[in-house]
C-alpha cells in the first residue's frame, strides 16, 4: 500500500520536475547544430537512441512547434513518467512497447500516421539492449513510406548513467552538438532497413 502511494506521488511530482530540469538545461547549453541534409517540414517518423531522451523533445519541439505528434511509451512504471513528461512538450503517448511486437501500439502508431501525426520512438526501448533496432520502427517506416528523422547529439562535458542504455545528461553550460539526419528506407527489405538505419543511428553516437 505504501509503496503504490509512494509511486503515486512520485508519478504526480517527477515529472513536473523532470520537465523544469530538461527546459533548464536546454536553455543552458551552447547548441551548434549540424543539418546533414535541410530539416523538413512535412510528417515524419521521429527516432533517437533511448539513453538520448534528454535532448530529443526539446529539439523537436524547436523544429516543429505546433506539429501534431504523438510517441510510443512503454507500459511499464517509468513508461507513466515518461509519457507525462512528453505531455509538457504536447507529445501525446501510445502507450506500449514495440520491441516486444506489440500489434496493439503498432497499429496504434499506424492510426495516428494516417490522421497526420508524426511519431516519436526510441528502436532501442523500452529495455534494450543499447543500440539494437527493434522490428517497429522498420515497419512504420516501410509501411508508411514516410521519411525517418535521426536525432542524435554529443555533448562536451556530460554525465553518464549506469543503466543498460548509459543515459546521458549533458553538463549545465556546455557545449552540445545536435546532428540531424533524414533517412529514408524506400524500396529496401526489413532487413536492409534495419541495417541501414542502425549504420545512420550510430554514425553520431557515443560509445
Amino acid at each position: 500500500m505504501r509503496k503504490q502511494f509512494m509511486r503515486r506521488v512520485a508519478l504526480f511530482i517527477f515529472p513536473v520536475l523532470a520537465f523544469l530540469l530538461m527546459r533548464l538545461l536546454w536553455l543552458s547549453y551552447r547548441k551548434k547544430y549540424h543539418f546533414i541534409q535541410a530539416p523538413i517540414k512535412e510528417q515524419c517518423i521521429a527516432i533517437t537512441w533511448h539513453g538520448e531522451l534528454l535532448i530529443a523533445p526539446p529539439f523537436y519541439r524547436k523544429l516543429f512547434p505546433k506539429k501534431l505528434t504523438s510517441a510510443i511509451i512503454s507500459q511499464h512504471h517509468d513508461g507513466d513518467i515518461i509519457a507525462k513528461i512528453l505531455k509538457f512538450f504536447n507529445i501525446l503517448p501510445l502507450r506500449g512497447s514495440s520491441s516486444r511486437g506489440s500489434k496493439s501500439v503498432l497499429l496504434a502508431a499506424m492510426k495516428s500516421l494516417k490522421e497526420g501525426s508524426s511519431v516519436l520512438l526510441t528502436p532501442d526501448g523500452p529495455k534494450g539492449p543499447r543500440y539494437s533496432m527493434n522490428a517497429g520502427a522498420i515497419a512504420l517506416a516501410l509501411h508508411s513510406k514516410l521519411p525517418l528523422l535521426v536525432v542524435n547529439y554529443q555533448p562536451k562535458n556530460y554525465w553518464q548513467l549506469k543503466s543498460w542504455d548509459k543515459f546521458l545528461i549533458p553538463k549545465p553550460f556546455t557545449t552540445l552538438d545536435i546532428y540531424h539526419q533524414i533517412v529514408h528506407l524506400d524500396g529496401m527489405s526489413k532487413e536492409e532497413g534495419k541495417l541501414y538505419l542502425q549504420e545512420k543511428m550510430n554514425l553520431y553516437s557515443i560509445s
